[in-house]
């Protein structure tokens, strides 16, 4: 695991001349073109379905009975 601080509060993202506008915690702030923003909520999907599969996981006990 890295060092990296973990935000519980999703991003506000708003489409302003044809651009989609990121502002988020960390001081995150992003324009992006339209393509770079699908492609970038397909990998958060993904990535998100996945930690949260993971984080699931983590509480199951895996011993055999």
């Amino acid at each position: 695991m890295d060092d990296r601080q973990t935000y519980d509060e999703p991003s506000e993202v708003v489409a302003e001349d044809g651009r989609v506008l990121v502002d988020g915690p960390d001081s995150v702030d992003v324009a992006l073109t339209p393509e770079a923003a699908e492609a970038t909520s397909n990998r958060l999907l993904d990535a998100a379905v996945e930690a949260g599969g993971q984080r699931r996981l983590g509480k199951v006990d895996h011993r055999p009975k």
